[in-house]
């Protein structure tokens, strides 16, 4: 592709989470880090992209300058051992391999779980701030739109985005069906580990609840979790009272032993269904809960086969999202490729037009209103197509990558060298 368009990246495939965590940045940060690479480092063509699972900046330069990025996101993270992290990223300075990296990044098939929805919306958000900051040119532009409109053909046109392909999503479906026809469903989650705490998340987002309850060993991380999600809290010394109250349990309790057992539910006194989703492995539900009359129980097992089921179709619709990926980075690289010799086609217009001008002069002189009139439509008339014909003749050739060829020969016929324009 024709333009000095480069990325680097730090994600899941190299990087481990404890590394991620280190040189992962909030809105604030990532709005702070666009304004340092734009105006301190002079990049162009900036977007700044961080999840869970990856810290990426894609910038437009003519010479590899990710050292100088990695750097600079050290200095924002106050970490001057940055140097050592080199190994964890992927450098991409070629703008083919930077445009095709971003076109998976935001459909999904670079994410941990194939297919993931929110990485769409993060992509999105990343544009946004580099628009908000000024440093968005007319190629990263054109890109981002293309991004959004290739997503829209993937989601409409591909199964790729089908069913539940996490074990938290998977679990909030569920849930979604287990209480399809209970009004206003009271749910507790118990244990805010990794799983337990993007279930929340999800179901935070779903609208299908509004009845929340969570619980933690560590009140701590229940209170973040609870401001981020806007969820009630129940104290651990308080669980049985939340238990009788709720229809749907899930449970990620970290343990060795059942945490949920036979004598506990009893003392529940279940008068009708009573839901408890097990998340956890080693299982936190022992086998005879279910045995309680009223109780049904659902574990990891029946979870992972909803997901792994959602998962296989998304990964049959990969080779149908890459062929649609393969159509907008074509589409892509011949409007970058014409970009190329839009200034020659500018330069030929104004060089044409001032010699219509200089000729109309000599003739409006002598000639009456309705003749001068009639002069300046048909000299521009003629312009347009002279123009027309050669521009159709520079697109051709930027196709056929032929246009370097085509610019130095339109440059002598037009004379553009002697009248000071340099294409």
């Amino acid at each position: 592709m024709s333009h000095p368009f480069k990325a680097v990246s730090l994600s899941f495939k190299k990087a481990p989470l404890d590394i991620r965590e280190l040189l992962s940045l909030d809105e604030a940060a990532c709005r702070r880090f666009l304004h340092t690479l734009h105006h301190d480092l002079g990049l162009s063509d900036l977007l700044v992209l961080s999840t869970c699972n990856r810290t990426e900046v894609y910038y437009a330069a003519e010479d590899d300058r990710s050292r100088e990025i990695i750097l600079a996101l050290g200095d924002l993270k106050s970490r001057p051992d940055v140097g050592q992290f080199l190994p964890y990223f992927d450098l991409l300075p070629e703008a083919d391999a930077a445009v095709q990296h971003l076109f998976e990044v935001a459909m999904g098939l670079d994410a941990q779980v194939v297919g993931d929805l929110q990485i769409s919306n993060q992509v999105k958000m990343a544009y946004q701030w580099a628009a908000d900051a000024d440093a968005a040119g007319p190629f990263l532009h054109r890109l981002m739109h293309t991004v959004f409109f290739t997503n829209k053909r993937v989601q409409t046109e591909t199964s790729f985005r089908d069913g539940a392909a996490s074990i938290s999503y998977a679990a909030l479906e569920l849930v979604e069906e287990l209480t399809a026809d209970v009004a206003n469903p009271r749910v507790l989650v118990v244990g805010l580990g990794e799983i337990g705490a993007d279930v929340c998340r999800h179901l935070a987002a779903s609208k299908a609840f509004s009845d929340i309850t969570i619980c933690n060993r560590t009140r701590a991380k229940a209170e973040a979790l609870a401001e981020e999600c806007g969820m009630r809290i129940v104290d651990f010394e308080d669980l049985v009272p939340a238990l009788k109250e709720a229809d749907v349990i899930i449970s990620s309790i970290n343990r060795a032993e059942p945490f949920f057992t036979r004598e506990l539910v009893q003392n529940l006194d279940v008068l009708s269904f009573k839901f408890f989703v097990d998340l956890s492995v080693p299982r936190s539900i022992a086998t005879e809960v279910e045995q309680v009359p009223g109780v049904l129980v659902y574990n990891i097992d029946a979870i992972q086969s909803k997901a792994s089921a959602a998962l296989q179709t998304r990964l049959a619709a990969v080779p149908q999202v890459r062929a649609i990926i393969a159509e907008s980075t074509a589409s892509l690289s011949d409007w970058a490729k014409e970009m190329m010799v839009s200034p020659l086609i500018q330069k030929m217009k104004a060089n044409l037009e001032t010699l219509r001008q200089e000729e109309l002069d000599r003739y409006q002189k002598r000639a009456t209103p309705a003749e001068s009139k009639l002069l300046d439509e048909a000299t521009r008339s003629l312009m347009q197509k002279i123009l027309k014909q050669h521009v159709l003749h520079l697109k051709s050739a930027c196709k056929r990558d032929e246009a370097d060829k085509l610019v130095a020969m339109l440059g002598e016929m037009f004379d553009l060298e002697k009248t000071g324009e340099t294409v």
